[in-house]
């Protein structure tokens, strides 16, 4: 007998293949996900019901609902970035002249929740809004992974060897162990072509009034753009998490006085 656990589970695989292909057929979506037809059947009539599906009769395929949208408005609003903290990292992007993100502690993930680029510095795809995968091959990921303890590391991490994304990808945990023990220390974090090939990226934490991790700001750039100049990085993305952090501490909006 299914568990409720997996028949979420399998409810949220249709949903990803139907997001993914922006549109697809019971077939389609039985093929990606290797479950039974007739599974597949039940357990998109659910989800036509919760109309977080609609049927496209003419074309015989399925397109996310309505209701999808309601939730990830209200995501939106769970999370929101206060007006504050965008002008800090829009000046972050500004002052470096690179892409910049915020992204919040949200119980074993970081989850990336405002960006800001242009043309001429845009943002690594796919660091977008509700991105919170790989945490072992980003600077982000790395500020959350360095402030847990190894069983903690242990639930988030994919087995060993971990998936590479880039050249520059660690896949070990010994030596992401090292790295990690740098970056509690230093409270900046660094990846060099590890998330994507010819990209850097530092991070630097964001903390609470009891020194618990809240998030983190970021910056990212290809690789020659960062080749010289590190401690000068350093010394801004410093300044505007330390700025955020007291913001977050205070709950006031004095967030960028004395800048």
């Amino acid at each position: 007998m299914e568990t409720r656990a997996g028949s979420v589970h399998r409810t949220l695989e249709i949903l990803e293949v139907v997001a993914a292909q922006g549109g697809a057929s019971a077939r389609e979506v039985a093929e990606v996900t290797g479950l039974p037809l007739p599974t597949v059947y039940r357990l998109v009539r659910e989800l036509l019901d919760g109309d977080y599906l609609v049927h496209i009769r003419e074309e015989k395929r399925f397109e996310l609902g309505y209701k999808l949208h309601q939730l990830g408005v209200s995501l939106h609003q769970q999370i929101g970035v206060p007006r504050e903290v965008r002008a800090e990292v829009t000046a972050l992007h500004q002052e470096l002249g690179v892409a910049a993100y915020f992204a919040v502690h949200r119980g074993s993930q970081i989850v990336v929740v405002f960006a800001v680029d242009s043309p001429a510095c845009p943002r690594l795809s796919p660091l977008d809004f509700g991105f919170h995968e790989a945490p072992h091959a980003h600077a982000l990921g790395k500020i959350l992974l360095a402030g847990m303890d190894d069983e903690e590391r242990a639930r988030v991490l994919d087995q060993e060897p971990m998936p590479s994304y880039g050249p520059g990808t660690i896949t070990s945990y010994a030596e992401l162990d090292a790295q990690l023990r740098d970056v509690g220390a230093r409270g900046v974090a660094w990846e060099f072509g590890e998330f994507q090939a010819g990209a850097t990226c530092a991070a630097a934490a964001v903390r609470g009034g009891s020194g618990a991790l809240l998030g983190s700001v970021a910056v990212s750039a290809p690789d020659a753009r960062f080749a010289t100049g590190r401690d000068d990085v350093e010394q801004v993305l410093r300044r505007t998490a330390s700025r955020v952090s007291r913001f977050y501490r205070s709950g006031s909006t004095a967030l960028s006085s004395g800048r």
